[in-house]
């Protein structure tokens, strides 16, 4: 009898933007450790090691990382700047070093994302402009599988670890890692994805005709739904998860389930999405909440 050969999960990679706040890096990894995820890399996104703040930050962050070894764990870091033609950014202050910057930030996740590689993208730490291009890069390429964290800090703890003073907390000290939603548009559209290798000036016109003509793909899924179907849809075009909807519209759980498959598969045929194509309720949300103000 041939030996079954169980499918394994991607390997995961954290990303994540740095400034003059080491720790950041090391709040976000610890938090992810401990939630039982198994990041084998650590690629740092930053901008010229020109600045001195930054480049104390990435030393700092090095003694964290002692022979690709992590608290006792086998974990590489990497650092990937901002460059443009190889040259690296020392700061984004134009419309040219906005694009250079996103262009940069889209090779990166690009590359990881041919691997198969699962992201966790922190993007707390350096330039607010580089967690925001990021994002924007984010949309285009990564899936369901992929997360972005904001990392939250308390004032009183912010003070006692600022510029890496402490690289490491206790839950008491009240840090917290929070998922930021994203749409991961390329996995609906999967031209957005080559699209990506563009402009940002592309991808937005492209992403304005994808909502032009949303409408009659909204309306051709509305015309196929029960009236039941079409209250569920309501819901989660509201912003509802699953288990609101049962109780809002005082029904199953189950039958809620059954609904949502019913609309998803009326939507993979009016978008003409593969079946390897995830939908869930929340493109149910994106897709009809705009539409739906209007019937």
């Amino acid at each position: 009898m041939p030996d079954i050969v169980l499918p394994t999960e991607p390997s995961a990679v954290l990303v994540a933007t740095l400034g003059g706040q080491p720790q950041v890096v090391t709040f976000a990894l610890d938090a992810l450790l401990a939630r039982g995820e198994t990041i084998q890399e650590v690629y740092i996104l930053h901008l010229a090691l020109t600045n001195e703040r930054t480049r104390q930050a990435w030393q700092r962050l090095q003694r964290e990382f002692v022979d690709d070894y992590y608290a006792g764990r086998r974990c590489r870091l990497r650092r990937f700047p901002v460059s443009v033609n190889g040259v690296e950014l020392n700061d984004i202050r134009t419309a040219a070093d906005a694009e250079a910057a996103w262009q940069s930030i889209r090779i990166l996740i690009a590359d990881l994302k041919s691997e198969s590689r699962r992201l966790h993208l922190c993007l707390s730490g350096g330039r607010r402009m580089m967690a925001l291009l990021m994002m924007s890069a984010a949309a285009l390429l990564c899936d369901h599988q992929d997360r972005i964290w904001h990392m939250y800090t308390p004032e009183k703890t912010l003070q006692r670890v600022k510029d890496g003073a402490a690289m490491h907390v206790d839950p008491s000290d009240g840090v917290q890692l929070i998922q930021v939603p994203v749409v991961p548009w390329g996995a609906y559209f999967p031209a957005l994805r080559a699209l990506a290798q563009t402009s940002m000036q592309a991808v937005q016109e492209q992403l304005r005709r994808v909502a032009v003509v949303d409408d009659p793909q909204c309306r051709q899924v509305w015309e196929q739904l029960s009236p039941r179907q079409r209250e569920v849809l309501r819901a989660f075009a509201k912003g509802m998860r699953p288990d609101e909807v049962a109780e809002h519209l005082c029904i199953t759980l189950n039958t809620v389930n059954s609904h949502k498959t019913a609309i998803l598969a009326e939507c993979r045929v009016a978008w003409n999405l593969p079946d390897d194509v995830p939908l869930d309720y929340r493109f149910l949300r994106e897709r009809f909440a705009s539409f739906l103000e209007q019937v």
